[in-house]
């Protein structure tokens, strides 16, 4: 099965086996630290059966009264988890005896609570008798609701793969950039004589037929042209002035752009806020208990928003990375902060399923708090949105999740500290003038999945404050990816593969008027199966009741549209099949992949062809772009490039895009680092930045 297994890649080659001999298992069990040691503290004769304790799912007064009742009778009560400090404080408000311990070698003492910092999964007791009182171990599990196995998470970055232009990700018929000669698409390589020497040279075809050799050692006046992929450049021509004018024209464009930001960066400097306090214990009780090994991107996000909220000015931070890769955490932790100096939280989003999505998350995690976490959207009715507002204004609710309808003027809060806006460039103009508002008047966090081009990120840094998360959260399998003709055969086995192992298939038929015909015929060719259908057109709330249950589990297969592409984080889908793949762009293709592959198993994707029917070029060539990218391959980078476009043009404003269709986003980069490092360093003016140097005498052409 093993070696079956390993053929079909559902199993890395020499991945270690669960499986050990006793012997092997006894010797690791007994590596571990232990935190009690039983054989001793039940009398010989006593009633060791053991039962599932009470739980209290964050409800701490019925914890103190009940824990109070036990230790009058005698009973010994343990607790292990990861918040002993905040349940000491509890238990001490309450007058229960408590104490904090690093482990209990030695049967403990009744009259107290004995408090262990660690994990657990559950706890247990045994009932008491005549001999002994018995004993009671709560776990976070009882104490709180919930608790996450522990996984850690290797560190490999996206920046680790390097970007730099290379002969073997050079294919003819590409787009590149000359610095001194402009857009040009590259023909090859050839060899030449000169001076004597046999050379090799890229040859790059210019308009008009004409062509220039670029010998291979002087690579670095050449970059790929990085632009949106359904729009190819105009080809410069060469021997005129074309490519002067145009280049000078973005130089202005990047110098104005600069001194906007430049001016944003004085006016928010100059701002007055609120300036919060040093981390509390309860901050650093909350932080211990993040399940995962934060990486070292999400360490440095967290610390930067920290700094900026410790600071009397405004803040205001953009934060970049790929759904799953820790976003949400960051602004936890700030959101947490802000609370802790009596300040509340809006965070808005653009939809009601990732309201809802984050709703759970951030209850989840602060139930063991005495906070008030509430969801505002249209899906909640009249009443309870009504209840929602006044809490904010009276201020018993200290965070708030919603859309848009945050923004209405009937919503106010009482003291407003913090703002996360999730994906900002999915509100509207009107909304995002409310929050250029906001901006000046408090701490302001903006998460975005799409990704932020490095040059842009190095040109701008010390003027937009911006945290870029790279590195992926877990080590993660490539997700397999097939190509093939609507075949109903592979349909039906790759959703049954899915199901037999407890997974869940998104299945992508972005046409609204007949997907509910297309859920019919799936759930004939697979009857074992049970379907749910999810798109944009869907009333609110039924949306949101649908996603929900499919979340939950209730179906296997969701048939929906691409509500799917951005915001969602359901690890237990696996499969998805992806019909008419030839219709989506290739930055559209690479996202809806990566809404598979977020668990811990491998991950398939399906990109399903018309069949008997032939595709344009541009699709085959999309198609086949997605089906060789991985992490690894230069598919990945043009992948990326593509959504990197979309990014600069949300940071930097539609205006911005021409000039960057242009020149391409490499050189746009630099020019803009160039304007940036003229206007904060006069002195610094006439310096050249190396890879804008002049070509040398020596080119041919």
């Amino acid at each position: 099965m093993r070696e079956s297994r390993e053929s079909r890649g559902d199993l890395p080659r020499n991945f270690p086996s669960p499986y050990l001999e006793w012997d092997q298992l006894s010797s690791r069990i007994w590596e571990h630290p232990r935190k009690a040691y039983l054989e001793s503290w039940l009398a010989d004769d006593a009633d060791a059966s053991f039962s599932a304790p009470r739980s209290y799912f964050g409800q701490l007064g019925q914890f103190t009264d009940e824990v109070a009742a036990d230790l009058q009778r005698k009973r010994i009560v343990i607790a292990i988890t990861q918040h002993t400090l905040r349940l000491a404080e509890v238990l001490g408000e309450a007058d229960v005896p408590a104490s904090i311990g690093e482990s209990l070698e030695t049967p403990p003492l009744p009259g107290q609570v004995h408090l262990l910092q660690g994990f657990l999964n559950e706890g247990w007791e045994t009932e008491g008798n005549e001999h002994h009182p018995g004993i009671t171990l709560l776990s976070d599990s009882e104490l709180f609701g919930t608790v996450k196995e522990r996984r850690y998470r290797p560190v490999r970055s996206r920046e680790q793969l390097g970007e730099d232009i290379i002969l073997s990700e050079l294919v003819p018929g590409s787009y590149v950039v000359h610095v001194d000669h402009g857009v040009a698409r590259f023909a090859g390589t050839t060899h030449m004589e000169d001076n004597g020497e046999d050379k090799e040279f890229l040859v790059l075809e210019y308009a008009e037929n004409d062509k220039l050799y670029v010998p291979t050692d002087h690579l670095d006046r050449v970059g790929a042209y990085v632009g949106a992929q359904d729009q190819p450049p105009t080809l410069t021509r060469l021997g005129t002035a074309e490519w002067a004018r145009i280049k000078e024209r973005v130089k202005g464009s990047t110098r104005e752009m600069a001194e906007e930001l430049l001016r944003l960066y004085a006016a928010r400097k100059a701002a007055e806020g609120h300036e919060f306090s040093m981390d509390t214990i309860w901050q650093r009780e909350l932080e211990d208990s993040f399940p995962f090994q934060e990486t070292p991107d999400q360490v440095r996000a967290i610390d930067e928003v920290k700094a900026d909220m410790e600071q009397i000015k405004p803040m205001d931070r953009l934060i970049c990375g790929d759904v799953g890769y820790g976003k949400t955490e960051v602004a936890l932790r700030a959101a947490f902060k802000t609370v802790s100096d009596g300040m509340q939280v809006g965070l808005l989003v653009p939809t009601t399923v990732l309201a809802q999505q984050h709703y759970a998350t951030f209850s989840e995690r602060l139930s063991p708090f005495p906070l008030q976490v509430e969801v505002l959207s249209r899906f909640r009715t009249p009443r309870e949105q009504q209840d929602v507002i006044e809490g904010l204004e009276q201020g018993t609710i200290d965070i708030v999740i919603g859309t848009h309808r945050l923004l209405q003027k009937d919503v106010r809060f009482k003291n407003l500290g913090l703002v996360v806006v999730d994906e900002e460039q999915r509100f509207g103009v009107g909304h995002k003038e409310t929050l250029k508002r906001l901006r000046s008047q408090v701490d302001v966090l903006t998460l975005s999945a799409t990704p932020i081009p490095r040059t842009l990120h190095m040109a701008l840094t010390g003027i937009r404050d911006m945290s870029v998360m790279n590195t992926p959260p877990e080590a993660r399998l490539p997700v397999k990816t097939f190509v093939s003709e609507y075949n109903e055969e592979t349909i039906r086995e790759a959703i049954l593969r899915e199901i037999e192992r407890d997974g869940q298939v998104f299945f992508l038929h972005n046409r609204v008027r007949n997907i509910e015909q297309t859920a019919a015929d799936l759930a004939e060719l697979v009857p074992e199966a049970r379907f749910m259908i999810g798109h944009g057109q869907m009333p609110e709330l039924e949306l949101e009741e649908a996603m929900e249950a499919f979340a939950a589990g209730e179906a296997d297969v969701l048939v929906c549209t691409t509500i799917i592409e951005s915001g969602l984080d359901m690890p237990n889908v696996n499969t998805l099949i992806l019909d008419r793949a030839d219709r989506f762009g290739l930055s559209q293709l690479y996202q809806l992949r990566g809404r598979v592959g977020r668990g811990e198993h491998r991950a398939y994707a399906y990109l399903l062809l018309p069949r008997g029917r032939q595709i344009t070029e541009a699709a085959e060539k999309r198609v086949q772009a997605i089906l060789e990218a991985s992490d690894l391959g230069s598919g990945f980078r043009i992948a990326m490039r593509d959504l990197e476009i979309r990014g600069a043009g949300n940071l930097l404003g539609a205006a911005q895009s021409g000039q960057i269709h242009a020149v391409g986003l490499e050189l746009y980069g630099q020019l803009l680092e160039e304007a940036v490092s003229e206007l904060m360093a006069p002195a610094k003016a006439a310096m050249v930045i190396p890879s804008l140097l002049t070509a040398p005498s020596s080119y041919p052409g």
